[in-house]
Protein backbone atom coordinates (compact mmCIF):
# COMPACT_ATOMS: atom_id res chain seq x y z
CA UNK A 1 0.00 0.00 0.00
CA UNK A 2 1.31 3.51 -0.86
CA UNK A 3 0.34 7.07 0.15
CA UNK A 4 1.12 10.97 -1.01
CA UNK A 5 3.29 12.78 0.70
CA UNK A 6 3.89 16.80 0.16
CA UNK A 7 7.39 17.93 -0.08
CA UNK A 8 8.75 21.19 0.23
CA UNK A 9 7.60 22.68 -3.22
CA UNK A 10 3.83 21.50 -2.52
CA UNK A 11 4.46 18.71 -5.16
CA UNK A 12 2.23 15.41 -4.34
CA UNK A 13 4.29 12.12 -4.63
CA UNK A 14 3.57 8.45 -3.94
CA UNK A 15 5.47 7.21 -0.76
CA UNK A 16 5.96 3.85 0.46
CA UNK A 17 4.67 3.85 4.17
CA UNK A 18 7.65 2.61 6.57
CA UNK A 19 7.20 0.82 10.44
CA UNK A 20 9.51 3.09 11.49
CA UNK A 21 8.75 3.18 15.28
CA UNK A 22 12.49 1.49 15.50
CA UNK A 23 13.43 5.02 15.38
CA UNK A 24 12.09 5.90 18.37
CA UNK A 25 13.86 3.15 20.64
CA UNK A 26 16.92 1.66 18.88
CA UNK A 27 18.14 4.93 17.42
CA UNK A 28 17.45 7.24 19.93
CA UNK A 29 19.53 4.73 22.06
CA UNK A 30 22.56 4.81 19.33
CA UNK A 31 22.46 7.84 19.25
CA UNK A 32 22.62 8.83 22.65
CA UNK A 33 25.21 6.73 23.28
CA UNK A 34 27.45 8.07 20.14
CA UNK A 35 26.61 11.35 21.58
CA UNK A 36 27.28 11.01 25.45
CA UNK A 37 30.65 8.94 24.19
CA UNK A 38 31.48 10.76 21.68
CA UNK A 39 31.20 14.14 22.98
CA UNK A 40 32.92 13.14 25.82
CA UNK A 41 35.86 11.13 24.03
CA UNK A 42 36.76 13.78 21.48
CA UNK A 43 36.37 16.95 24.20
CA UNK A 44 38.91 14.94 26.13
CA UNK A 45 41.25 14.63 23.25
CA UNK A 46 41.20 17.83 22.12
CA UNK A 47 41.82 19.51 25.43
CA UNK A 48 44.71 16.75 25.85
CA UNK A 49 46.04 17.86 22.29
CA UNK A 50 45.96 21.98 23.06
CA UNK A 51 47.71 21.37 26.28
CA UNK A 52 50.46 19.47 24.64
CA UNK A 53 54.13 20.90 24.94
CA UNK A 54 55.91 18.46 23.11
CA UNK A 55 56.32 18.74 19.01
CA UNK A 56 53.09 17.23 17.18
CA UNK A 57 54.06 14.12 14.42
CA UNK A 58 52.10 14.43 10.89
CA UNK A 59 49.45 11.50 13.06
CA UNK A 60 48.30 13.66 15.50
CA UNK A 61 47.94 16.31 13.18
CA UNK A 62 45.74 14.03 11.18
CA UNK A 63 43.87 12.72 14.22
CA UNK A 64 43.10 16.52 15.68
CA UNK A 65 41.27 17.14 12.23
CA UNK A 66 39.26 13.76 13.05
CA UNK A 67 38.14 14.48 16.44
CA UNK A 68 37.30 18.05 15.13
CA UNK A 69 35.03 16.15 12.46
CA UNK A 70 33.78 13.68 14.94
CA UNK A 71 32.86 16.91 17.74
CA UNK A 72 30.45 19.29 14.78
CA UNK A 73 28.77 15.82 14.10
CA UNK A 74 27.85 14.39 17.52
CA UNK A 75 27.10 17.80 18.52
CA UNK A 76 24.30 17.83 15.83
CA UNK A 77 22.74 14.42 17.32
CA UNK A 78 20.44 16.25 20.36
CA UNK A 79 18.36 17.86 17.50
CA UNK A 80 17.77 13.67 15.99
CA UNK A 81 16.98 12.63 19.32
CA UNK A 82 13.85 15.06 19.65
CA UNK A 83 12.89 14.29 16.45
CA UNK A 84 12.33 10.57 17.36
CA UNK A 85 11.50 11.53 20.52
CA UNK A 86 8.79 12.88 18.93
CA UNK A 87 8.14 10.27 16.37
CA UNK A 88 9.89 11.81 13.81
CA UNK A 89 8.26 15.03 13.46
CA UNK A 90 11.03 17.66 12.71
CA UNK A 91 10.37 20.83 14.58
CA UNK A 92 13.38 22.84 14.22
CA UNK A 93 13.03 23.99 9.99
CA UNK A 94 14.58 23.16 6.55
CA UNK A 95 18.03 24.61 7.29
CA UNK A 96 19.00 22.57 10.25
CA UNK A 97 17.46 19.80 8.55
CA UNK A 98 20.28 20.43 5.69
CA UNK A 99 22.77 21.28 8.26
CA UNK A 100 22.51 18.41 10.63
CA UNK A 101 22.63 15.98 7.00
CA UNK A 102 25.48 17.93 5.86
CA UNK A 103 27.69 17.49 8.71
CA UNK A 104 26.74 13.47 8.81
CA UNK A 105 27.99 13.28 5.99
CA UNK A 106 30.97 15.73 5.86
CA UNK A 107 31.95 13.47 9.24
CA UNK A 108 32.05 10.58 7.46
CA UNK A 109 34.04 11.32 4.53
CA UNK A 110 36.19 13.37 6.65
CA UNK A 111 36.91 10.01 8.43
CA UNK A 112 37.32 8.18 5.94
CA UNK A 113 39.54 10.22 4.16
CA UNK A 114 41.99 10.89 7.90
CA UNK A 115 41.92 7.10 8.20
CA UNK A 116 43.37 7.48 4.97
CA UNK A 117 46.31 9.58 5.44
CA UNK A 118 47.38 7.76 8.70
CA UNK A 119 47.31 4.45 6.19
CA UNK A 120 49.74 6.21 4.05
CA UNK A 121 51.51 7.94 6.62
CA UNK A 122 52.80 4.72 8.29
CA UNK A 123 52.93 3.05 5.02
CA UNK A 124 55.61 5.84 4.21
CA UNK A 125 57.37 5.02 7.44
CA UNK A 126 57.40 1.46 7.60
CA UNK A 127 58.22 0.72 3.94
CA UNK A 128 60.19 3.76 2.97
CA UNK A 129 61.74 5.64 6.02
CA UNK A 130 64.87 7.22 4.61
CA UNK A 131 62.63 8.64 1.49
CA UNK A 132 59.77 9.73 3.13
CA UNK A 133 62.24 12.18 5.40
CA UNK A 134 60.85 15.07 2.74
CA UNK A 135 57.32 13.90 3.16
CA UNK A 136 56.72 13.35 6.56
CA UNK A 137 56.78 17.36 8.06
CA UNK A 138 53.94 19.17 9.97
CA UNK A 139 53.65 21.46 7.05
CA UNK A 140 52.72 18.90 4.78
CA UNK A 141 50.05 17.41 7.22
CA UNK A 142 48.87 20.83 7.82
CA UNK A 143 48.62 21.39 3.78
CA UNK A 144 46.69 17.85 3.31
CA UNK A 145 44.40 18.00 6.41
CA UNK A 146 43.34 21.54 4.48
CA UNK A 147 43.43 19.42 1.16
CA UNK A 148 40.86 16.92 2.66
CA UNK A 149 38.85 19.68 4.69
CA UNK A 150 38.25 21.71 1.07
CA UNK A 151 37.90 18.35 -1.21
CA UNK A 152 34.79 17.01 1.52
CA UNK A 153 32.95 20.57 1.50
CA UNK A 154 32.63 20.29 -1.92
CA UNK A 155 32.10 16.66 -1.96
CA UNK A 156 28.89 17.28 0.44
CA UNK A 157 27.91 21.11 -1.05
CA UNK A 158 24.68 19.11 -2.89
CA UNK A 159 23.47 17.78 0.19
CA UNK A 160 21.94 21.47 0.71
CA UNK A 161 20.00 21.03 -2.49
CA UNK A 162 19.18 17.66 -2.05
CA UNK A 163 18.00 17.54 1.83
CA UNK A 164 15.14 19.41 2.83
CA UNK A 165 11.87 18.71 5.11
CA UNK A 166 8.57 17.59 3.40
CA UNK A 167 5.14 16.43 4.77
CA UNK A 168 3.89 13.08 5.29
CA UNK A 169 0.41 12.68 6.65
CA UNK A 170 0.93 16.11 7.81
CA UNK A 171 3.89 15.52 9.98
CA UNK A 172 7.12 17.65 9.07
CA UNK A 173 9.54 15.45 8.55
CA UNK A 174 13.74 15.64 7.63
CA UNK A 175 14.40 13.14 4.95
CA UNK A 176 17.47 11.89 5.01
CA UNK A 177 19.37 11.89 1.55
CA UNK A 178 15.84 13.02 -0.48
CA UNK A 179 12.73 13.51 -0.96
CA UNK A 180 11.00 9.39 -2.45
CA UNK A 181 10.46 11.68 -5.65
CA UNK A 182 13.73 13.12 -6.23
CA UNK A 183 15.75 9.87 -5.83
CA UNK A 184 16.30 9.65 -9.71
CA UNK A 185 18.19 12.80 -9.60
CA UNK A 186 20.05 11.90 -6.51
CA UNK A 187 21.25 8.51 -8.05
CA UNK A 188 23.73 9.92 -9.82
CA UNK A 189 25.48 11.85 -6.85
CA UNK A 190 24.75 9.53 -4.47
CA UNK A 191 26.98 6.65 -6.42
CA UNK A 192 29.70 9.52 -6.94
CA UNK A 193 30.08 9.65 -3.46
CA UNK A 194 30.42 6.47 -2.56
CA UNK A 195 33.20 6.00 -5.36
CA UNK A 196 35.06 9.01 -4.39
CA UNK A 197 34.26 9.03 -0.44
CA UNK A 198 34.58 5.17 -0.18
CA UNK A 199 35.80 2.99 -2.88
CA UNK A 200 39.05 5.25 -3.22
CA UNK A 201 39.87 5.40 0.39
CA UNK A 202 39.27 1.81 0.75
CA UNK A 203 41.56 0.95 -2.24
CA UNK A 204 44.53 2.98 -0.88
CA UNK A 205 44.24 1.89 2.96
CA UNK A 206 44.14 -1.58 1.54
CA UNK A 207 47.32 -1.44 -0.40
CA UNK A 208 49.02 0.34 2.24
CA UNK A 209 48.03 -2.18 4.94
CA UNK A 210 48.99 -5.16 2.69
CA UNK A 211 52.72 -3.39 2.11
CA UNK A 212 53.23 -2.63 5.65
CA UNK A 213 52.48 -6.24 6.97
CA UNK A 214 54.88 -7.90 4.11
CA UNK A 215 57.39 -4.98 5.31
CA UNK A 216 57.38 -5.90 9.06
CA UNK A 217 56.51 -9.42 8.79
CA UNK A 218 59.00 -9.92 5.60
CA UNK A 219 61.29 -7.57 6.63
CA UNK A 220 62.12 -7.59 2.84
CA UNK A 221 62.97 -3.88 2.86
CA UNK A 222 66.23 -4.08 5.09
CA UNK A 223 65.70 -1.66 7.46
CA UNK A 224 66.07 -2.72 11.22
CA UNK A 225 62.83 -1.83 12.89
CA UNK A 226 63.06 -2.02 16.96
CA UNK A 227 60.48 -3.98 18.57
CA UNK A 228 58.01 -1.43 19.80
CA UNK A 229 57.88 0.72 16.36
CA UNK A 230 56.64 -2.89 14.96
CA UNK A 231 54.30 -3.26 17.68
CA UNK A 232 52.76 0.38 17.40
CA UNK A 233 52.59 -0.18 13.58
CA UNK A 234 50.91 -3.54 13.92
CA UNK A 235 48.20 -1.85 16.39
CA UNK A 236 47.98 1.10 13.72
CA UNK A 237 47.26 -1.24 10.92
CA UNK A 238 44.73 -3.73 12.93
CA UNK A 239 42.65 -0.37 14.10
CA UNK A 240 42.90 1.41 10.71
CA UNK A 241 41.45 -1.26 9.05
CA UNK A 242 38.89 -3.11 11.44
CA UNK A 243 36.99 0.35 11.91
CA UNK A 244 37.03 0.89 8.35
CA UNK A 245 35.54 -2.62 7.85
CA UNK A 246 33.23 -2.66 10.80
CA UNK A 247 31.90 0.64 10.68
CA UNK A 248 32.16 2.02 6.67
CA UNK A 249 32.16 -1.28 4.34
CA UNK A 250 28.68 -2.68 5.75
CA UNK A 251 26.72 1.09 5.49
CA UNK A 252 27.83 1.84 2.15
CA UNK A 253 26.95 -1.49 0.81
CA UNK A 254 23.54 -1.42 2.15
CA UNK A 255 23.47 2.40 1.28
CA UNK A 256 24.15 2.03 -2.31
CA UNK A 257 21.48 -1.34 -2.87
CA UNK A 258 18.74 1.08 -1.09
CA UNK A 259 19.52 3.61 -3.53
CA UNK A 260 19.41 1.26 -6.62
CA UNK A 261 16.02 -0.18 -5.16
CA UNK A 262 14.41 3.24 -3.90
CA UNK A 263 15.02 4.81 -7.64
CA UNK A 264 14.42 1.45 -9.65
CA UNK A 265 11.97 -1.11 -7.27
CA UNK A 266 10.14 2.06 -5.94
CA UNK A 267 6.64 0.48 -5.99
CA UNK A 268 7.79 -2.70 -4.73
CA UNK A 269 7.32 -1.58 -0.99
CA UNK A 270 8.04 -4.84 0.63
CA UNK A 271 11.36 -5.33 -0.99
CA UNK A 272 11.75 -1.61 -0.63
CA UNK A 273 10.68 -1.52 3.27
CA UNK A 274 13.56 -4.96 3.78
CA UNK A 275 16.54 -2.83 2.18
CA UNK A 276 15.02 0.79 4.03
CA UNK A 277 16.02 -1.17 7.42
CA UNK A 278 18.85 -2.89 6.68
CA UNK A 279 20.04 0.02 5.76
CA UNK A 280 18.69 2.30 8.61
CA UNK A 281 20.20 -0.35 11.06
CA UNK A 282 23.68 0.32 9.79
CA UNK A 283 23.64 3.97 9.66
CA UNK A 284 23.72 4.52 13.78
CA UNK A 285 26.35 1.59 13.51
CA UNK A 286 28.44 3.68 11.22
CA UNK A 287 28.18 6.83 13.65
CA UNK A 288 30.23 4.47 16.22
CA UNK A 289 33.27 5.70 14.23
CA UNK A 290 32.91 9.36 16.12
CA UNK A 291 33.59 7.18 19.57
CA UNK A 292 36.58 4.87 18.25
CA UNK A 293 38.58 7.46 16.36
CA UNK A 294 39.74 8.74 19.55
CA UNK A 295 41.31 5.67 20.63
CA UNK A 296 43.53 5.55 17.22
CA UNK A 297 45.39 8.33 19.51
CA UNK A 298 46.66 6.20 21.76
CA UNK A 299 48.06 3.48 18.95
CA UNK A 300 49.46 6.15 16.62
CA UNK A 301 51.07 8.20 19.22
CA UNK A 302 54.78 8.16 20.30
CA UNK A 303 54.81 8.44 24.17
CA UNK A 304 58.52 7.20 25.00
CA UNK A 305 61.05 8.99 23.71
CA UNK A 306 64.51 9.84 24.47
CA UNK A 307 67.65 10.49 22.68
CA UNK A 308 70.79 8.17 22.47
CA UNK A 309 73.03 7.47 19.45
CA UNK A 310 71.33 5.80 16.03
CA UNK A 311 72.36 3.11 14.00
CA UNK A 312 70.79 3.10 10.35
CA UNK A 313 70.94 0.00 8.33
CA UNK A 314 70.45 0.45 4.91
CA UNK A 315 71.01 -1.16 1.46
CA UNK A 316 71.13 -0.89 -2.49
CA UNK A 317 72.17 2.67 -3.41
CA UNK A 318 73.03 3.51 0.56
CA UNK A 319 75.03 0.13 0.90
CA UNK A 320 79.00 0.12 0.40
CA UNK A 321 80.04 -2.14 -2.30
CA UNK A 322 76.59 -4.24 -2.04
CA UNK A 323 76.82 -5.06 1.57
CA UNK A 324 74.94 -3.72 4.57
CA UNK A 325 76.59 -0.85 5.84
CA UNK A 326 76.58 1.10 9.71
CA UNK A 327 76.91 4.58 10.41
CA UNK A 328 76.41 6.07 13.31
CA UNK A 329 74.49 9.54 13.93
CA UNK A 330 74.39 11.78 17.02
CA UNK A 331 71.63 13.41 17.77
CA UNK A 332 72.20 16.47 17.37
CA UNK A 333 72.78 15.63 13.52
CA UNK A 334 69.53 15.48 12.84
CA UNK A 335 66.21 16.61 14.08
CA UNK A 336 64.46 12.91 15.06
CA UNK A 337 61.82 11.56 16.67
CA UNK A 338 62.94 8.44 18.70
CA UNK A 339 61.85 5.53 19.46
CA UNK A 340 64.19 2.72 21.59
CA UNK A 341 65.75 1.68 18.85
CA UNK A 342 64.30 3.75 15.83
CA UNK A 343 63.94 7.05 14.46
CA UNK A 344 62.33 9.01 12.01
CA UNK A 345 64.10 12.11 11.11
CA UNK A 346 64.46 15.31 9.24
CA UNK A 347 67.91 16.45 8.64
CA UNK A 348 68.76 20.20 10.81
Amino acid sequence: MSTLYEDVNGRNVTYCPVSEIYKKYILSLTYGVVFMFGLGLNGTLLCLLCGRTRRWSCSLIFLVNLAVADLLYVLTLPLLLVSYAMEDKWPFGDFACKAVRFLFYANLHCSMMFLMCISVHRFLGVCYPIRAMTYKTKRTAVLVSASVWILVAVEILPTFAFAHTGLISNITVCFDMTSPGDFHRYLPYGLFLTVIGFFIPLVVISICCCSMVRALVGGQYNIQVGQQMRTKSARTIVMVCLLFVICFVPYHITRTVYLLVRTYLISNCQVLNGVMLAYKIWRPIVSFNSCINPILYFTCSNRQRRPHILTVTMQGKYADQGSFSRRAFKPGDFDCKVTVQTAVCNPT
